[in-house]
């Protein structure tokens, strides 16, 4: 069987870099036809590892994730949606993955290291953020995930669970493989996989403020898009600019389907000639196209939370089911399953 399992931590609305990093992908890997069962988690236990003080601000992130999710046209005939913090399943498997993994091993996850720094966690670390990635771990290997679609920033965490279901399959599968290895899918575009900031400087982030989020109004977009960072030396329309590290061009790359008159423009703005009002313009024309019908659907469904909450309840229900008899599967073989 192919299966797909991904998610979101519910830290906030999902932005721009989501959608070209997964979400877009999701819809069509959903609508592929190419897979039997589709997984997509709202990682809220996940969440907690950082934000364990402001719990009601999680909670109120899953409702936003799930409309997200549902504006951008995830269809919830097709793909399961549930919130992890539901399946016990996924604790008891990470409880038994922490024998497999050392804390030098976790300490030295990029993902994690890089992380730790963003949130001066160097003389703190907290033992569920340093655990986080034992805890993904169970996420994918109790659906059974062949493949897993994340962001680029994601890779170390899918390679720690790749040597979490060989060691367990060694220790305990005696020859056969209990656990499935999954296989990273990512984005085809190198400028999808890591989306800069507005200000250039970093990956788009909610901690960075740096943010299109996909439920922004028409407004607020246009602002957005007028302080995108371009190119400092680019001062008269007639001088000659740069297109490296300038923000609006690298979301035309990754936006814009129109790719001959793309490279048209880049050429002119390296010329010299045309100034960054008319380009910026130009890509607010893009995003607006893009953004329009995903905020529409969102509004639809924001209209009716209760189904929406009735949708993750229903994913939930299916997910645990799922999780549960990959739980007796892991349990049979380590030989825990003392009333059987």
């Amino acid at each position: 069987m192919k299966i797909i399992l991904t998610g979101d931590r519910p830290t906030g609305k999902l932005h721009l870099g989501h959608y070209v990093g997964s979400l877009r992908e999701r819809v069509k890997l959903q609508n592929s036809n190419e897979f039997d069962e589709i997984y997509i988690m709202i990682a809220d236990a996940q969440a907690l590892t950082d934000h364990a003080g402001t719990p009601a601000t999680v909670r109120e992130n899953i409702l936003n994730v799930a409309l997200d999710y549902l504006g951008v046209g995830l269809d919830p005939n097709k793909v399961t949606l549930f919130i992890q913090s539901q399946i016990p399943a996924l604790f008891e498997l990470t409880a038994y993955y922490m024998n497999l993994v050392t804390v030098s091993r976790l300490e030295r996850n990029p993902t994690v290291k890089a992380e730790i720094a963003q949130k001066n966690f160097e003389t703190s670390i907290p033992a569920g953020f340093l655990c986080y990635p034992i805890s993904q771990a169970a996420d994918i290997t109790a659906f059974d995930a062949t493949c897993v679609p994340v962001g680029e920033d994601q890779t170390p965490m899918l390679e720690q669970t790749r040597e979490i279901v060989r060691k367990f399959n060694d220790l305990y599968g005696n020859g056969e493989n209990i656990l499935v290895e999954p296989d990273i899918f990512l984005p085809t575009s190198n400028v999808c996989r890591r989306l800069p900031g507005l200000d250039g400087k970093a990956k788009m982030s909610k901690t960075l403020g740096n943010c299109i989020y996909l439920s922004d109004d028409s407004d607020t977009l246009a602002k957005k898009v007028q302080t995108m960072y371009t190119d400092p030396t680019h001062i008269k329309v007639t001088d000659p600019g740069h297109i490296e590290g300038n923000v609006v061009f690298t979301y035309l790359d990754a936006f814009c389907d129109d790719v001959a008159t793309v490279n048209e423009m880049k050429e002119h703005y390296q010329r010299g000639g045309l100034g960054d009002v008319k380009v910026k313009k130009f890509l607010l024309n893009v995003l607006e196209e893009t953004l329009k019908p995903i905020r529409e659907r969102r509004k639809q469904y924001e209209n009716d939370p209760a189904a929406v909450m009735k949708i993750l309840q229903e994913g939930t229900i299916k997910a645990n089911d799922k999780a549960s008899t990959v739980l007796a599967r892991v349990k049979k073989a380590m030989k825990i399953n003392y009333f059987e």
